[in-house]
């Protein structure tokens, strides 16, 4: 079961994180890439995006950004903007709240030398958060969630799939996540070039958060 789209209850029921941004004219969407930086994967990312003029959110592991700096720099001389998607990319589910504050803090100390911000962006890894969590992050951070998942990681899913569903799910103002990940890379390079082709043909323009 690929769940692409995140269920209304779910997000009433974290009415702290932002799940899609406000329709406008010309429509606009909000691309996303979890679980980078990476040399292998972030700059063809970068590559396409500066087809279409389109900025973008990367939501980065602190380690990577710690193992990879240059290329965290890269999106940033890009005009991109970094999110915290924790130092250890673990789950809110399976970590007690102060273990996974404390990540996402250390992810922070890596990301703030090179994008220092007052309120920075987080992701949760897997969208695995609880409401605790959510109460206590938002006063140092803007969780941001999605409203359409591509599910470029998962091998089941063939390209041509992952492409038309992609498709078919956005909406003005949606907030996309793909991924800048070596799981991810075979669904990435076949769809984001097409993705990006089909909805800037239809006049979208792409922003970062």
């Amino acid at each position: 079961m690929h769940l692409h789209r995140m269920p209304g209850l779910v997000q009433r029921l974290f009415p702290d994180c932002l799940w899609t941004m406000p329709a406008t004219l010309p429509p606009t969407l909000y691309l996303t890439f979890d679980d980078g930086p990476i040399p292998e994967e972030t700059p063809f990312v970068l590559e396409q995006l500066a087809r279409y003029g389109a900025q973008a959110t990367f939501f980065c592991v602190g380690d990577n950004v710690r193992k990879h700096p240059e290329v965290a720099r890269q999106v940033l001389a890009a005009g991109h903007r970094l999110g915290n998607h924790t130092y250890h990319h673990i789950s809110g589910w399976s970590h007690s709240r102060a273990a996974y504050v404390a990540d996402v803090a250390r992810c922070q100390e890596v990301l703030q030398p090179l994008q220092p911000e007052a309120r920075p962006l987080l992701r949760p890894p897997y969208g695995r958060i609880t409401r605790a969590l959510a109460r206590q992050l938002r006063h140092t951070h803007q969780i941001i969630m999605w409203d359409v998942l591509t599910c470029d990681y998962d091998p089941d899913f063939s390209p041509e799939q992952c492409l038309a569903t992609a498709i078919r799910l956005t909406r003005p103002g949606s907030v996309v996540v793909f991924h800048d990940s070596l799981k991810a890379s075979r669904n990435l390079r076949y769809v984001l070039p097409r993705y990006l082709a089909h909805f800037a043909a239809l006049g979208y323009g792409f922003e970062k958060l």
